[in-house]
């Protein structure tokens, strides 16, 4: 394996604190504007994302959360008592749970995610260049 360069730390630094920066915005937005976590605002967003294939199950959810398949679940219960999603039995396994969002739930992850589409491209040139950086 090469050695890393002191440009290369510097590089994995920027990186992670851009990503940081990006965060602590998220986080803080989301607080301030539905009073969301960010696992809740991502898993909306995961829901979102598939919503063309009729949501997810719990079980995808919680890949797509990098989170235990009980964390996934707390998520979900917190999310259908706020009505922004709704579960229902699959019905080809009773065990499982598929995930949707509601109209509000909807309404709200297209207000939420086009902010952060926008702080995002209000970041990329910086965040574009430390990744090329890395990619050297």
């Amino acid at each position: 394996m090469p050695r890393l360069t002191a440009d290369d730390y510097e590089a994995l630094a920027n990186f992670r604190y851009l990503l940081r920066k990006f965060l602590r915005f998220s986080k803080d937005f989301l607080k301030a504007n539905g009073n969301l976590s960010p696992e809740q605002y991502e898993a909306l967003l995961a829901i979102r994302a598939f919503t063309s294939i009729g949501g997810l199950t719990i079980s995808h959810l919680s890949e797509r959360l990098q989170v235990k398949h009980h964390s996934a679940v707390n998520i979900v219960d917190r999310l259908a008592e706020r009505k922004l999603i709704t579960r229902e039995v699959v019905k080809a396994d009773r065990r499982r749970r598929q995930v949707q969002l509601t109209a509000e739930g909807e309404k709200l992850i297209d207000e939420l995610a086009a902010v952060h589409r926008k702080e995002i491209r209000g970041r990329s040139t910086e965040m574009i260049k430390v990744l090329e950086r890395l990619m050297r």
